[in-house]
């Protein structure tokens, strides 16, 4: 198939790849956070698209192989994008079998897609080793605005949102995955391989991806090790060679993470998990708040600005009647007044657990122009997905089961109540859940 410019024909393109693929019934994700967090993502083989050069030329000496054969692997890896052991060229039959018997080709054991959109969005249930269950979803944009001589304006874009951990400890309650809980960080490995499943997806119609946003399940700079070094392999040009710039990581606020990258000078782009600009109202939407309150998320979101002279985008959910008020809109105009920023307003996707709806288009839109007249940029992010389980973490709560009815009732009434009290500018006090100060107290601090 030829793929085409124009943006008429996408949908078609992709629908022909796009049919779902039914998999196995899975144990529940309660039980198989469990399992997995005991083997933390590893089957006993590391994942050899997250493998070093150096530890991949060590374990070939150690078994009397050429250093050329590194090459050939990684070109196998990334230029063929090899899902098992036989599909790496070049090499002999036996070496193919040690390299399947030492490492993981492929660290995504099976999955599910679902395509929504008239096939612009799939969104793609993994399943890893020991059974944790993350999300990955591809977004295709058509080229549009054509000039005179027929050359688009806008090209088309492809964009995969993918996660960095299994479940999250955050717990933002209009987000499925923190109705989850946190399981484990993924691997480098297993990171990096949900981009190759979608590269493998597109490569029938000869397209490619543009863009990449650690946006899926999990908070990024809770793990930050593995998070930096997959960037490092998208943005390698002997590997993926996707480019920096064209990666976004994004973080609900963990102010050592972001001042650890701002030392580091990274080209991608940061994205604040932002929600709120109030602190009573941020410390229900995003309880890390309760830790590293807005204004110090901000003030350092602000360093990393002014040090990589890189904008920061601020992510906002908009929430009927929570957070969508003329006071929030001016509270966040105040907040970033005078920034390199510039804000995304999302509306928020129904979460079964939660007792709020998105925001009306007309209040969105009024929000927006409250926020632009104070100077700052706003884009209103249309959802995806819908009808495919669009939310973060949806498809994975889905294999979850619901819970039981008396504790989403109970959900449901604490987060009135909580909400309502925020809203009359009373912070609760609360303390960080167990589970988040867990996630918090070792890795935040890491260097």
């Amino acid at each position: 198939m030829s793929p085409s410019n124009k943006p008429g024909d996408l949908a078609g393109a992709i629908s022909d790849v796009a049919a779902p693929k039914t998999i196995p019934a899975w144990a529940s994700i309660r039980e198989s956070r469990r399992s997995s967090a005991a083997v933390a993502g590893a089957s006993g083989r590391p994942g050899l698209s997250g493998l070093a050069i150096g530890a991949l030329l060590e374990w070939l000496q150690g078994n009397g192989q050429p250093a050329f054969r590194a090459k050939q692997i990684r070109d196998s890896v990334w230029r063929h994008n090899a899902a098992t052991a036989d599909e790496l060229r070049g090499l002999p039959a036996a070496l193919q079998h040690a390299v399947g018997e030492a490492f993981r080709v492929d660290t995504i054991e099976d999955d599910e897609v679902t395509v929504s959109d008239g096939g612009l969005t799939e969104k793609t249930l993994h399943r890893l080793a020991g059974g944790a269950l993350v999300e990955s979803v591809l977004m295709h944009y058509p080229a549009r605005g054509y000039d005179g001589g027929g050359r688009a304006l806008h090209r088309e874009r492809h964009t995969l949102c993918i996660s960095s951990q299994a479940g999250c400890a955050v717990g933002c309650p209009f987000c499925a995955t923190g109705e989850l809980g946190f399981g484990r960080d993924l691997s480098t490995a297993e990171i990096v391989d949900q981009v190759r499943h979608a590269a493998r997806r597109l490569a029938p119609t000869g397209r490619h991806l543009t863009n990449v946003v650690f946006m899926g399940m999990g908070e990024p700079l809770l793990n930050l090790d593995r998070v930096l070094e997959s960037v490092a392999i998208l943005a390698d040009p002997l590997q993926f060679g996707l480019g920096a710039r064209h990666v976004v990581v994004s973080t609900s606020g963990v102010v050592p993470g972001i001042r650890r990258l701002t030392a580091l000078g990274p080209q991608f782009t940061l994205a604040i998990s932002l929600h709120a600009a109030r602190d009573p109202l941020r410390d229900v939407l995003v309880p890390l708040n309760r830790r590293w309150p807005v204004a110090e998320v901000v003030a350092a979101a602000r360093d990393h600005a002014r040090v990589t002279g890189r904008r920061v985008s601020f992510e906002y959910v908009m929430i009927s009647g929570v957070n969508d008020t003329d006071v929030d809109a001016d509270a966040l105009a105040r907040l970033l007044h005078g920034d390199l920023a510039h804000v995304n307003l999302i509306p928020m996707n129904p979460v079964a657990h939660t007792p709020w709806q998105a925001s009306s288009p007309e209040r969105v839109a009024a929000f927006a122009a409250r926020v632009r007249h104070n100077g700052i940029g706003v884009t209103i992010r249309a959802n995806r997905g819908q009808d495919a389980g669009a939310a973060c973490g949806q498809l994975a709560a889905n294999r979850a089961g619901e819970p039981p009815a008396p504790t989403v009732a109970h959900r449901r009434e604490v987060i009135i109540r909580a909400s309502e009290a925020a809203l009359r500018g009373e912070r609760s006090g609360e303390a960080l859940s167990e589970s988040l100060e867990a996630a918090v107290k070792p890795r935040s601090v890491r260097r």
